[in-house]
């Protein structure tokens, strides 16, 4: 039962501090729509999806009504499309995303995750004909999302995969370039990849979840802003154990809220509820910022030392404390730190404090990684490639899940501001130092081992 307390300070939340739900995502599962006959495949996909989804964005539509919190976004996640394409020809992919594309327009979600391959071992074919066709897929279509994990824990580092990903990022950005790179934004690089996450670019239904399952996305960077700006005004004697207690105390409220609306969607929809995920995802508004958070905790330039230690603390206490309200937190969550999206983190970029080394610490104790980075659009596919292999190594190491999603933005430099609009921002172009020196290392090509499971120090 939550206390009246907790109620009157949830609908505080509501009012003026940004709290939302980020996004409620359907995972369906679509394997066995496999058929050797394109067309009849893709008639398949089409009438599941349309069956399983026609009635989630008004279901959505009422139950924010009904509690006064908005649901931004209403996504689609389906099982790994590679599997489709097993057994066809590259120019089903086309045909697929396409159809995907369709009626994810026609069920009117904003996105559909699970143009996915899992490839830390190898490819198959199927995952052979997604990856290659990622560049014309998600330039072309408006909703589709590609997603390619590349690594874990127990299988290493797949480096001719890392490699080939730098490219079909350069490539990808390079179709959009009349919108910044934007469709290399709808791409996401992963080791680890979670399977209930309802965060695209890197949803998508992972073996082992039911035939459809509703996973939602709680955000609240505001709320925790607001919360510890209460706290450090009206006591004179704060320490970091007691931020670290009221952040805690602020995500229990905003899981409980996020789980009642997750069950309620997924009863009405009839189908299994899978998990809350507690990400405080930023918006580009001022208010709703990770990087805000930050400095409300003392980081007076966001990139100075210390910052690594402020994110771990807000990462670990979100956690805590969503863990704590619900048997069913997945996904992500923790705090992310995706550049564009997040105006504090761009404008830290723009000023010169945050530079991508320091960046690329602070993600070894977030929830994701490297996201909404924008580099030069100069910047050459292999040296791509390499910061995808230090950020992969960071998630193989610590067995956490790390995720690349970088825009090298056409005809940008640094000093240059990419935009690209909504929930996406903008996004200063970071400067990327050592360029052009680690070609040699990834055309070594082959598999990272995987590390060690014992004798760890």
């Amino acid at each position: 039962m939550i206390p009246n307390e907790d109620i009157l300070q949830t609908i505080e939340m509501i009012r003026g501090e940004n709290l939302d739900v980020r996004a409620v995502t359907l995972g369906i599962n679509l394997m066995g729509c496999a058929d050797r006959d394109p067309n009849h495949m893709v008639a398949l996909v089409q009438r599941h999806i349309r069956n399983t989804a026609k009635q989630l964005v008004s279901i959505c539509n009422e139950v924010a009504d009904k509690y006064g919190i908005p649901i931004v976004n209403k996504r689609l996640a389906i099982s790994k499309a590679s599997v489709l394409l097993e057994g066809h020809d590259a120019g089903v992919c086309m045909q697929l995303a396409k159809a995907l594309d369709a009626v994810a327009a026609e069920v009117d979600v904003d996105f559909i995750g699970g143009y996915t391959a899992l490839v830390q071992k190898g490819f198959s074919h199927g995952d052979r004909l997604l990856i290659d066709s990622l560049p014309e897929v998600l330039s072309t279509t408006r909703r589709v999302c590609g997603s390619v994990n590349v690594a874990s824990t127990k299988a290493g580092i797949n480096m001719d995969a890392v490699t080939l990903m730098g490219r079909q990022i350069k490539e990808t950005a390079e179709r959009s370039r009349e919108v910044s790179g934007f469709a290399a934004a709808k791409l996401c690089v992963f080791a680890n990849i979670p399977e209930d996450n309802p965060f695209m670019a890197g949803a998508f239904l992972g073996p082992g979840e039911p035939g459809a399952v509703v996973n939602i996305g709680v955000s609240g960077p505001g709320v925790i802003k607001r919360a510890l700006e209460r706290l450090i005004a009206e006591n004179s004697e704060v320490d970091l154990e007691r931020i670290a207690e009221e952040i805690k105390r602020t995500s229990f409220r905003v899981t409980r809220v996020g789980e009642l609306m997750g069950r309620e969607v997924a009863k009405r929809l009839a189908i299994d509820f899978g998990v809350v995920d507690l990400s405080l995802a930023p918006t580009p508004r001022v208010g709703d910022s990770v990087g805000e958070i930050l400095e409300v905790m003392g980081i007076a330039r966001i990139g100075a030392p210390g910052s690594t230690a402020a994110i771990a603390l807000l990462n670990d206490a979100v956690k805590k404390g969503g863990l704590f309200a619900s048997s069913s937190v997945g996904g992500l969550s923790g705090a992310f730190i995706p550049v564009s999206e997040d105006k504090a983190l761009s404008d830290a970029v723009g000023a010169g404090s945050l530079r991508l080394e320091k960046l690329e610490a602070m993600t070894s104790v977030c929830s994701v990684g490297l996201d909404m980075v924008v580099l030069p659009g100069d910047t050459d596919a292999e040296t791509i490639a390499a910061i995808i292999a230090d950020e992969m190594a960071i998630g193989v190491i610590n067995q956490k899940t790390t995720a690349v999603r970088l825009i090298p933005a056409p005809g940008k430099q640094v000093g240059d501001c990419a935009v690209f609009g909504g929930l996406f921002g903008e996004g200063c172009v970071i400067d990327v130092h050592n360029r052009g020196f680690s070609e040699r290392f990834v055309e070594f090509g082959g598999r990272i081992p995987a590390p060690l499971q014992s004798l760890r120090n």
